[in-house]
């Protein structure tokens, strides 16, 4: 009920019409007051590939990545399996005992910290690769990162997110490095990094075609989608990655509305004390985006 009043508002101050640079403007506005509501800090990057239009809020701000950092990892992975490097169904052994960046020294993830426990159970079991990229995107799982991230090397993924364009993002370790965590050696995004790197995947440049469709496929069945599908109407299609850590929540995706191309959409927020604040602002803005999207017929045809 919430969303249906919010579109009946937004759907007076945007009439159907050709977009303009004003319209562009009204749009960040909207945005900016919406955010002004609470008081964490939040930002914002909306692209949109077919029309060539993009609207940002404080989209160079920098961000602790939290879960984001899956979407390069998985694109790197993707690009790896297009190399010849590795298949998706290549196997890797499930464990639980990593190297920190820091010293060498060796580290545990604990299950209870982590939003999929199940992998945890099936140590010493080898697991398709296509099986830990899926727990690692559509449950979010730490475990199947380490594994993943351990095989590829967070310089590649690093580089290979810098070659698409996302060249200020840091990917430098895996998950719940502690002492990398206190000596401030954390992976780091920006709306901006992430946003170009998810048009990459929804206009087939981060891959290969075959690659980029399992990379969507993987996307669009995200598991926690409280953030921005929520602010858009039932069966609407989002390929998303969310992100949470304490007082951290993202949501990076992209959104495939009927009857026209696909745009991406992404929130970063910092400060929120609880996640259902910062899912709500997330679900607001989203809605306040999608309405503009779909009633902006193409300026190029």
């Amino acid at each position: 009920m919430r969303n249906s009043c919010l579109f009946l508002v937004l759907a007076s101050l945007f009439p159907p019409g050709r977009a303009t640079a004003q319209e562009a403007s009204v749009l960040e506005a909207l945005l900016r007051a919406r955010i002004a509501q609470d008081t964490a800090t939040v930002a914002v990057a909306f692209r949109d590939p077919s029309r060539r239009q993009e609207v940002q809020v404080d989209a160079f701000r920098r961000y602790h990545a939290a879960s984001t950092m899956k979407v390069p990892v998985l694109v790197e992975l993707a690009r790896r399996v297009d190399a010849g490097d590795l298949r998706w169904d290549d196997t890797l052994r499930v464990h639980n005992e990593f190297r920190s960046i820091v010293d060498s020294s060796t580290y545990r993830l604990d299950p209870g910290e982590d939003s999929d426990s199940t992998l945890y159970t099936l140590e010493g079991q080898d697991l398709p690769v296509s099986r830990l990229a899926r727990l690692m995107i559509t449950r979010s799982s730490n475990l199947a990162t380490n594994l993943i991230i351990g095989r590829l090397d967070p310089t590649r993924v690093n580089a290979t997110a810098h070659r698409l364009g996302a060249d200020s993002i840091a990917v430098l370790r895996g998950v719940e490095d502690g002492k990398a965590y206190e000596r401030g050696l954390n992976n780091t995004t920006t709306a901006r990094d992430l946003a170009i790197l998810l048009e990459a995947i929804a206009v087939g440049r981060a891959a290969s075609r075959q690659a980029t469709d399992s990379m969507r496929a993987i996307l669009l069945a995200q598991e926690f989608n409280d953030g921005i599908p929520a602010g858009v109407p039932p069966g609407v299609p989002v390929a998303h990655k969310t992100g949470e850590i304490t007082a951290i929540a993202h949501d990076a995706a992209i959104v495939y509305p009927p009857r026209r191309g696909p745009y991406i959409l992404v929130i970063l927020t910092r400060g929120y004390p609880e996640r259902a604040a910062a899912a709500q602002l997330m679900a607001d803005l989203s809605a306040i985006v999608y309405r503009w999207a779909i009633e902006r017929p193409d300026p190029h045809e």
